[in-house]
């Protein structure tokens, strides 16, 4: 079946995490992603997390988990053939993606004024931590940077305790996300106007985009929300709770008094559930304290999945707070196909996870392994910038192709 993104062809400047993880959601639409990497300056989820051989760039875990399905092409961009390569590799080209500090593209000679030159209706898809303008726009930016400029990193985390970064990268995932969007919505008016565009996303603003509710309350009523750790400012239970198994928890909320009243039937309808202080929604809200430690005595005696199970049969939300080992084994994510294996030359055989969406008519796929530096220089020198073996030669003795 046909992919939606087929015949478009992606060529990606990203490093790290926020931009491969853009491109590669790309490549699971369909798009061809061709990746400019060089040994002078790989990708830093290369040359820092390996563990393959010393000296290797391929035996990366964290390379693989977000640049499945795209070609490599190892072009040395501090050499002025590098750079007319590149842009010879963009002039056929759809969509360019880098997420540098704003200005590196600039030094290169790679920038959007100059690539449009070469490629007019070019879609150009810039992606930092604060943006290309402003007064912070070259500063240096990781997760932990820009979750705590757009805000969350304040809100994540409890009372007493100090902020919490997100350091899991979920941070990086989301602005990559958002930058798929901007591209699809990039691609939709040139479609219907033949002209590209510049796209200026600011992972930070990303971030801040996610937390409007409480951007509201502080617009309309000058609150400024702060860390409440896992409670809701309503709802009550709303927690995790430990369960039987070694650092298994489960998350359980009640919206309502029907909610509640499913709970307590799951619980098997304890004496302590009919008393006044927890008969209504104010009630069982002032007294969560006690609640929650009523309600951690019954889950510590059942595995998480089992108190899943016996809650939600009775109408109330709750879900296992899942750890990466359960996930890959859970029936339901692998029933929904959201785990793939997929071949490595160097880590072998490794489990993955799919795209997070099921389009009927142009599916998505994991279209092949993350790539070995270079291994499709061939293919781009060759075949789509028409150079002769001998000039390839010349370019590797050279270290422009490197």
């Amino acid at each position: 079946m046909k992919s939606a993104l087929q015949g478009i062809r992606v060529v990606d400047f990203g490093h790290v995490m926020a931009g491969p993880w853009c491109t590669m959601q790309l490549a699971s639409l369909g798009a061809e992603v061709i990746k400019i990497e060089t040994r002078a300056r790989p990708d830093e989820q290369r040359a820092q997390h390996g563990k393959g051989a010393v000296g290797s760039l391929e035996g990366n875990s964290n390379f693989f988990e977000i640049n499945l399905g795209k070609k490599s092409v190892s072009l040395n961009l501090t050499t002025e053939e590098g750079k007319a390569l590149a842009k010879k590799l963009v002039a056929t080209a759809d969509i360019v993606l880098e997420n540098m500090r704003p200005g590196v593209m600039t030094k290169l000679g790679l920038d959007y004024p100059e690539l449009v030159k070469v490629k007019p209706d070019l879609i150009m898809l810039s992606l930092s931590g604060f943006g290309a303008t402003g007064p912070l726009r070259r500063y240096a930016a990781y997760n932990p940077c820009f979750t705590s400029v757009g805000g969350t990193s304040h809100l994540t985390g409890y009372a007493e305790k100090k902020p919490n970064t997100m350091t899991n990268s979920g941070g990086d995932a989301r602005a990559g996300t958002a930058a798929v969007f901007a591209a699809l919505v990039a691609l939709k008016f040139r479609q219907e106007t033949g002209k590209g565009q510049f796209i200026d996303s600011s992972s930070c603003e990303v971030i801040n985009s996610m937390i409007g509710d409480q951007m509201m309350d502080y617009a309309l009523n000058r609150r400024s929300p702060k860390r409440h750790g896992n409670t809701d400012a309503v709802m009550a239970p709303h927690n995790v709770y430990r369960c039987a198994g070694a650092d298994e928890w489960v998350s359980i909320a009640v919206g309502n008094d029907a909610e509640w009243a499913g709970l307590v039937r799951a619980m098997g309808d304890p004496a302590w559930a009919d008393e006044p202080a927890f008969a209504t929604a104010e009630g069982r809200k002032a007294n969560e304290a006690r609640l929650d430690a009523l309600i951690g005595e019954w889950t510590a005696e059942k595995g998480y999945v089992e108190a899943m199970h016996r809650l939600q049969a009775e109408g109330v939300a709750a879900t296992p707070s899942f750890k990466a080992s359960d996930l890959f084994s859970d029936p339901h994510v692998v029933a929904r196909g959201q785990v793939q294996a997929v071949d490595h030359p160097v880590l072998g055989r490794r489990k993955t996870i799919t795209a997070p969406y099921r389009l009927s008519e142009t599916p998505t796929a994991i279209r092949g392994t993350a790539p070995q530096l270079g291994q499709d220089n061939d293919y781009v020198l060759r075949e789509l910038l028409g150079l002769s073996q001998d000039e390839i030669d010349k370019l590797v003795q050279a270290e422009v192709v490197y």
